[in-house]
């Protein structure tokens, strides 16, 4: 599988399914059909829509869609997103809403390079927009990457975190979210021991797989039952001709999401079958619940091949993190040498990707920690995603994520004075 025409058949495949799902819409929508109502011709302009969009979003990247943020002043102030630093692989965002004051906590937000755009978090940004500076890893899709870049695999992925928490400085709080947890756990190591005056001030890790072993799940027994040489030889492509990173070895992001949807087929069938119901009776918008979900949860990004590869065989299968015996740049991390960052784990007691016992491993790794300076969650009936973007993130887990952040800050900026309110020029305003 590992050739261009494999990355373009694949392509074509999904272009086609677009251009069905748009002729069908486009006949069945023809006027003169109009004159003899059918519900057979509602129907098949109603799948020609959700299958053109559908098709359609596997191949753009969402916008962020976070335009202004209301402040305490009751007015809208508008958000600037712009890049701190540029990396070929990805970028350290800043969410600056402007005429607002720096918030105290400044908050770099890791996101997985996990086959979705790091827009995935929008709704943990939004919620933390309220009284943090907000920073966050923006990965770059690798079909978009010339080859001449170079790597970028699980050491390249630290050595990033630990440019941008330098770049952020001390008073840094970091939140790790799923994949990247044992690679943040791992960069703060390095930082300790070759950089401690760069260390952020507290580490949250949610729903990682620091010891995949604790918990098994379907994702782990995965990893152990193929061979690194079954992974490569089915699951890694080169990016074909119609993109920058032509020739680049990668993880697609379509075939990704065919493993998604694969996990859970029916609930997703059920979906799009309902969807394509409401179409036809006319109750679907664009903003609904359906398609506001699968915009984002459809648009898929390449995976280096090499980071994909290995993070299967480094976290997974030798467990080098959980063995405290994980190599960045040819230096031996030791996770004991963590002694003045505050570490907390959070976990859903229903993840079925990263079980309850993966996350909390690294409270055991860090054996120079105090245990005044480490914690632990698990938020009952929550599922992966729900422990870092649902209602338990918002209503439980948010509220002692910053509490978290409020006790460990030890280098927290003096607030502002309170600035005098001037008189309004004029005087008969209310």
């Amino acid at each position: 599988m590992r050739y261009m025409m494999t990355y373009d058949l694949m392509e074509t495949a999904r272009n086609a399914n677009q251009w069905f799902g748009a002729t069908a819409r486009s006949l069945a929508s023809y006027p003169m059909f109009s004159a003899v109502p059918n519900p057979a011709l509602d129907l098949m302009a109603a799948w020609g829509e959700v299958t053109e969009r559908s098709f359609e979003r596997m191949v753009a990247k969402p916008d962020w869609g976070i335009r202004t943020f209301t402040c305490e002043d009751g007015r809208d102030h508008l958000v600037e997103i712009t890049p701190v630093l540029e990396r070929p692989f990805g970028d350290l965002l800043h969410f600056k809403v402007n005429g607002r004051e720096e918030q105290p906590r400044k908050v770099l937000l890791v996101a997985p390079m996990s086959g979705h755009y790091a827009t995935l978090l929008r709704s943990t940004v939004k919620s933390l927009l309220v009284n943090c500076e907000v920073y966050i890893t923006d990965w770059h899709n690798a079909r978009d990457i010339p080859v001449s870049a170079g790597k970028f695999d699980v050491e390249d992925y630290s050595l990033y975190l630990v440019d941008f928490m330098r770049e952020l400085g001390p008073e840094t709080h970091v939140v790790a979210v799923c994949q990247p947890v044992p690679l943040a756990l791992a960069a703060t190591a390095y930082l300790a021991e070759l950089d401690p005056t760069a260390q952020p001030n507290s580490l949250t890790l949610i729903g990682g797989p620091i010891d995949p072993d604790a918990a098994p799940t379907e994702v782990t027994d995965f990893g152990a039952r193929v061979t690194m040489g079954q992974l490569e030889e089915t699951m890694i492509q080169q990016v074909g001709f119609k993109y920058p990173g032509v020739g680049r070895m990668v993880y697609p992001g379509l075939l990704q999401l065919s493993s998604f949807i694969s996990m859970n087929a029916e609930r997703h069938s059920k979906a799009f079958s309902d969807q394509i119901q409401r179409a036809a009776k006319g109750e679907a918008s664009d903003h609904d619940a359906h398609n506001r979900f699968y915009d984002e949860y459809l648009a898929v990004m390449d995976m280096p091949a090499e980071f994909y590869l290995s993070t299967v065989e480094r976290i997974f299968k030798s467990r080098e993190i959980a063995l405290n015996e994980f190599t960045i740049d040819g230096h031996k991390v030791d996770f004991g040498k963590i002694t003045d960052v505050a570490i907390k784990t959070v976990e859903g007691a229903n993840d079925d990707i990263s079980a309850p016992g993966q996350c909390i491993a690294a409270l055991d790794l860090c054996t120079g920690l105090d245990n005044s300076l480490k914690a632990s969650h698990v938020e009952p009936g929550a599922g992966h995603y729900g422990i870092f973007a649902g209602r338990s993130w918002r209503d439980n887990i948010r509220p002692l994520v910053i509490g978290f952040m409020d006790a460990n800050s030890r280098h927290s900026k003096p607030k502002p004075k309170a600035k005098t309110k001037r008189k309004p020029a004029n005087k008969n305003a209310a």
